[in-house]
């Protein structure tokens, strides 16, 4: 795998693909890897494509009490892995690269970040949509995969993908999870023994509400057991909903693929987690 933290060296690097005949996918993440990451480089590797991953701890992305000075940062370790997984090759910009003196530039998506994790994180999806939109520029990826766990991040991608005009396929991959459930994540380092055996209820709790709404039990009382569910496992909740699987508008219709979302910190650490609602 070869690595590249200079811009022009990455162009270098993707035209050398082009020029052999080869399509290029994208795996942007921020590091701290683990193996829901490697099956997004699992799904990228095609006949004929050459995988980039990036690794950039996005700062704008971050709002003023969240965790980016503590968020886990391995670089070697996040290598090997990705060495490990056949990636092709790894972009590794620096923040001045990123965002060099003078930027001034902000993508903002309306409607599918406005409720749920952006209205929590006020600006987090400013933020992820202006970085991966120069990741997407930087790179100019035929195709690029993200996980299905962010599953609004997802929403908010294809949102300005499709009103962009970017030509790029954007595939979710579905959430990998533990053994017991709880999805991956950078962040369930954070997590100390009894809150790892705890958080567990999260998806728990998730699931059972999802095979309810499924049968057409009524939607709010499912959900307000699911939160009775979560307290009582000691999370404090941000929001547990369900929403148009597309545009996350809240109290979706029947007919139309729904998507439950739910997010609640256990302790200090904040969880987010989804469900498809089997029609």
């Amino acid at each position: 795998m070869d690595i590249v933290r200079d811009l022009n060296a990455l162009r270098e690097s993707v035209a050398a693909f082009r020029a052999a005949g080869q399509r290029v996918a994208l795996v942007p993440t921020m590091g701290a890897l683990h193996a829901g990451h490697v099956a997004l480089i699992e799904a990228a590797k095609r006949p004929g494509t050459k995988v980039v991953a990036s690794i950039f701890v996005n700062p704008t992305q971050f709002g003023p009490n969240e965790d980016l000075s503590r968020y886990p940062r391995r670089e070697m370790a996040d290598i090997r892995m990705l060495n490990e997984a056949g990636c092709d090759l790894l972009w590794l910009p620096s923040v001045e690269t990123m965002y060099p003196g003078g930027f001034a530039t902000t993508v903002r998506v309306s409607g599918v970040s406005d409720g749920f994790d952006g209205a929590s994180r006020p600006g987090h999806f400013d933020g992820v949509a202006t970085v991966v939109s120069k990741l997407f520029n930087q790179v100019g990826p035929d195709a690029a995969y993200f996980g299905e766990k962010d599953y609004q991040q997802l929403a908010v991608i294809r949102r300005f993908v499709a009103d962009l005009d970017f030509a790029i396929d954007i595939v979710g991959v579905p959430t990998q999870r533990d053994d017991d459930g709880l999805a991956m994540s950078s962040r369930n380092i954070y997590l100390d023994d009894d809150q790892r055996r705890q958080a567990v209820a999260l998806p728990r709790a998730l699931g059972v509400a999802a095979r309810a709404i499924a049968k057409g039990e009524d939607v709010e009382s499912v959900l307000d057991d699911a939160r009775t569910t979560l307290v009582g496992a000691g999370f404090t909740i941000d929001y547990v909903a369900l929403a148009d699987a597309e545009t996350l508008a809240e109290n979706p219709t029947a007919d139309r693929p729904r998507r439950l979302l739910a997010a609640a910190r256990m302790g200090a650490t904040r969880l987010i987690d989804n469900i498809a609602i089997e029609s």
